[in-house]
């Protein structure tokens, strides 16, 4: 297992219910009727030129219908793919290929489809900077985990991946506590979490250097507000002699404005449009 690729248990769960959808209650009605010594052999073919995964999902789709199926990728998750080229084979039943087929196209073009809007967004920003496109929890729910892989695959870095990984206070939460009482509450409560604040303008984001927030979310700043942030931080951590906390701008981060958001000097930049917004790649399964 590479760094890439989704955990098992969350493959083998989203599939499992993506069949159970297709299947329920009486399975593949059409495929039934094929002759039971029939066998194929299909070769995954994207349309598109874009950026590959999903392959765990997709060859999962077939090895819970049957272990008779071999599914062998010539491709990888995060690997560049070409239109027409083959990037994976399917061979074996022809009854639980095509009950499998479009199953595992969903996955496979879904979180391909996130792999290249991610892999566009990551491009664009290295040209202005050294600043790591951040994903967001806004993700279609039960397939988290999934698209967060997807994300990891286009180039660019998972934000927290629920609400218990870290403590995070937006607007609403500080419109309640304030910066410092919520950041002196949440170390108080969880010492070893991450704290990380929202801040509008730079009296917020100087008040959470002072309050000792680990992370600063930049919100809705234009990149020149951004880079008067990126200077005021640094100048008050050579001032107290410390690290400067993380930086991130989010808010306004489309593929034309990540270059200039990123020569800002911040460290992240987040983007909800990766997983909420991403055209599916069209990927075909081809049967010889």
């Amino acid at each position: 297992m590479s760094a890439l690729d989704p955990p098992r248990f969350a493959v083998v769960d989203a599939v499992a219910r993506a069949l159970a959808e297709d299947l329920a209650p009486l399975g593949d009605v059409t495929s039934a009727l094929l002759p039971g010594d029939a066998t194929t052999t299909a070769r995954f073919v994207p349309r598109q030129d874009g950026v590959l995964a999903g392959t765990a999902c997709a060859g999962e789709a077939f090895a819970q219908l049957d272990a008779a199926v071999e599914v062998t990728w010539v491709a990888d998750d995060g690997d560049r793919i070409e239109a027409g080229t083959t990037i994976g084979t399917v061979a074996g039943p022809m009854a639980a290929v095509l009950t499998g087929e479009r199953t595992a196209l969903n996955f496979l073009c879904h979180l391909s489809g996130i792999a290249t809007l991610t892999r566009r967004f990551a491009d664009a920003a290295a040209e202005g900077g050294s600043a790591r496109i951040w994903d967001t929890r806004k993700t279609t729910p039960g397939l988290r985990t999934l698209q967060k892989a997807a994300v990891r695959a286009g180039g660019a870095v998972n934000h927290r991946g629920n609400l218990s990984e870290w403590v995070m206070f937006k607007d609403n939460h500080l419109a309640l506590l304030g910066i410092r009482e919520a950041v002196a509450a949440a170390h108080a409560a969880w010492p070893g979490k991450l704290v990380h604040v929202e801040a509008g303008d730079l009296d917020q984001l100087n008040e959470a250097l002072e309050a000792g927030a680990d992370a600063i979310l930049l919100d809705n700043l234009s990149p020149d507000e951004a880079r008067a942030a990126v200077e005021a931080a640094d100048a008050w951590a050579a001032e107290h002699g410390r690290r400067r906390p993380l930086l991130e701008c989010s808010g306004g981060i489309t593929i034309d404005a990540a270059a200039a958001y990123a020569a800002t000097g911040v460290d992240l930049l987040s983007t909800s449009q990766i997983t909420q917004s991403a055209p599916a790649l069209d990927i075909g399964l081809d049967i010889d």
